[in-house]
């Protein structure tokens, strides 16, 4: 679906933050993919300290488990649901994540925020390690990362007045220290998303999707976060209310140096909002590239079919351009197939590629990275 009045031309260059601890800077060694294969550790000292990963995701796991029985229950198998997936986010930078319905994209996010604990893995944020910390590691973590929910109308309690909803986060990390401040940093995020403050005595009912979903953002805000964790923030929105929404995210970014994972299904939303995108595929991260040059130079079969499904603006251009239809559907996580997952629905894919896993390979330069895990590539 194509967003009208949207403000386009995000910039994909450098991003300008600084490094705040010796630890984010000694997590650029253990994040391979945060600065490209380096041959020397004078190349490692060149890399300008900005590009210091704010989250660092490698080779994390959830799988479910699939029981039989009723009192004695008995593990026969795993749903795996993320499968190996790698990635960093810059600070101030969008990752845009993409992929088909079931290919893992919120399974990620929650596990990134420890709503889901992995299996496996390693998720490291602001130079602590995520995955099986203590709950006062998490707490600290939560106060600079946050999260919005897809759904508008599930993620605010009904029960509870708006600015009750908004103000939450400040009682739950003490962010304040008296009731005067705490109304008055309330008032001041309604008034940042585009809100009257007096509309806080409210309850959810009583607004609408996109009021709520501005609520939801307001909510993730309060404690000023580096990191903002958006779970399709606009899908459940009509497409005006879509447009009024990615407008405020990417404000609320210029202002206060916000970086976003964002999680979509609409590739138009993603392209005029991330600075790099990622596309999944069963659980598995099959590409990922800078700025405009995973929709310019697709390179995965999947991200080509993906991209080719999308309907362009221009009738001439959409009866003309070749579409590539996908047979079947993607198989199940509990039994995926052996070698690439793809391989089953690949209109080019051999026999080898039942036999190899494919492993992301690297293109481009530091400045413009672009990775693909796919045999049949060649570079």
């Amino acid at each position: 679906m194509a967003i009208h009045n949207v403000r386009f031309g995000r910039d994909g260059g450098s991003l300008s933050s600084v490094a705040e601890t010796t630890s984010r800077a000694t997590a650029v060694a253990t994040a391979p993919d945060a600065v490209g294969a380096m041959a020397s550790v004078g190349e490692l000292a060149a890399v300008n300290l900005s590009a210091v990963p704010l989250l660092s995701v490698r080779d994390l796991n959830v799988h479910f488990p699939i029981t039989r029985g009723f009192i004695l229950q008995q593990t026969v198998g795993h749903i795996r649901a993320v499968n190996g997936v790698s990635f960093h986010v810059n600070p101030g930078e969008t990752l845009g994540v993409v992929g088909e319905s079931g290919s893992g994209k919120t399974t990620v996010v929650r596990a990134v925020i420890q709503l889901q604990r992995p299996t496996s893995g390693s998720v490291v944020f602001q130079g602590d390690e995520l995955v099986g910390a203590s709950s006062e590691v998490l707490r600290g973590a939560r106060r600079n990362m946050s999260m919005v929910f897809q759904d508008p109308y599930g993620s605010l309690n009904p029960r509870m007045r708006a600015g009750n909803i908004v103000g939450e986060p400040l009682r739950a990390h003490h962010v304040f220290e008296s009731k005067n401040e705490y109304l008055e940093r309330v008032a001041e995020l309604f008034q940042m998303v585009g809100m009257h403050p007096g509309v806080a005595s409210r309850y959810p009912h009583q607004f609408s999707g996109g009021q709520r979903q501005r609520i939801a953002i307001a909510r993730a805000l309060a404690a000023n976060p580096q990191l903002v964790l958006l779970d399709e923030p606009v899908s459940a929105l009509d497409v005006s209310i879509q447009a009024q929404v990615i407008n405020l995210l990417e404000d609320l970014q210029d202002e206060h140096d916000l970086a976003y994972v964002f999680v979509a299904h609409d590739l138009s939303v993603v392209r005029h909002t991330a600075h790099r995108t990622a596309v999944m595929y069963l659980g598995k991260i099959v590409e990922i590239a800078d700025g405009d040059e995973i929709y310019d130079n697709p390179l995965h079969p999947y991200t080509q079919a993906l991209l080719s499904a999308a309907p362009m603006p221009d009738p001439v251009l959409e009866r003309k351009r070749e579409r590539i239809v996908l047979t079947g559907d993607i198989p199940s996580p509990a039994n995926p197939p052996s070698g690439c997952v793809f391989r089953t629905r690949c209109p080019i894919a051999i026999d080898d590629c039942a036999e190899v896993v494919p492993q992301m390979r690297s293109t481009g330069s530091l400045t413009q990275r672009h990775e693909v895990a796919c045999i049949r590539v060649e570079f």
